[in-house]
């Protein structure tokens, strides 16, 4: 309901359980897709991972749990986002509208928080994506400030360019590396050891 009262937002399919969400996305090919962690049979992380290895939805995950293994897992798993299921409504909308754009949903001190914490502890679930030879030097610097979880305006001011040229640097680092998004960026900073955790 919250949705579909918004004019640029159309609901096309609901489902009760991962698989028929899998199911749901490989038919109706949504932009977004809002997934729960805990579904009956396929649960919300396996889910993600189905959708985003088999289309170009983006995933975001809603639930009452803020454990970080969760917000871990949902992350390399492909999701966009990650939101608890107290959020406000407007926030849900605003979400939806992020995750369509292309952006992560966590603020960037939860993602230094969440990546410093699952890489401290030895979280590696799959190896980094390869391809960072391929960067220029200046493309490592935008991985590294990503990382470190700067929004493109303080990545300009970092790096003295415009934020056009920051973008079109943000948009090689994830064609050549193969990322989805920001989010998968931080995450490949940390795991290729171009940021260390407790690093600033």
């Amino acid at each position: 309901m919250i949705l579909d009262a918004q004019p640029d937002i159309t609901v096309v399919a609901e489902a009760g359980d991962g698989e028929a969400a899998v199911e749901a996305v490989r038919v109706h090919r949504p932009d977004v897709a809002l997934l729960d962690i805990q579904m009956p049979g396929l649960d919300g992380i396996a889910a993600t991972e189905a959708i985003c290895s088999a289309t170009a939805t983006r995933v975001v995950i809603l639930t009452t749990f803020d454990r970080d293994d969760y917000i871990y897992r949902a992350l390399h798993a492909g999701a966009s986002g990650f939101l608890l299921k107290d959020v406000r409504r407007d926030d849900l909308v605003h979400a939806v509208r992020v995750a369509h754009a292309g952006e992560s949903l966590l603020a960037p001190v939860v993602t230094r928080r969440l990546i410093d914490d699952v890489v401290r502890r030895g979280l590696h679930p799959s190896a980094p994506p390869t391809g960072l030879d391929a960067l220029t030097a200046r493309e490592r610097e935008v991985l590294v400030l990503l990382g470190r979880g700067l929004p493109n305006p303080e990545i300009a001011a970092a790096l003295v360019v415009s934020e056009h040229t920051v973008k079109t640097h943000v948009s090689n680092v994830l064609s050549k590396l193969g990322l989805r998004d920001r989010v998968q960026a931080v995450i490949c900073a940390y795991e290729s050891g171009l940021i260390k955790p407790g690093a600033r």
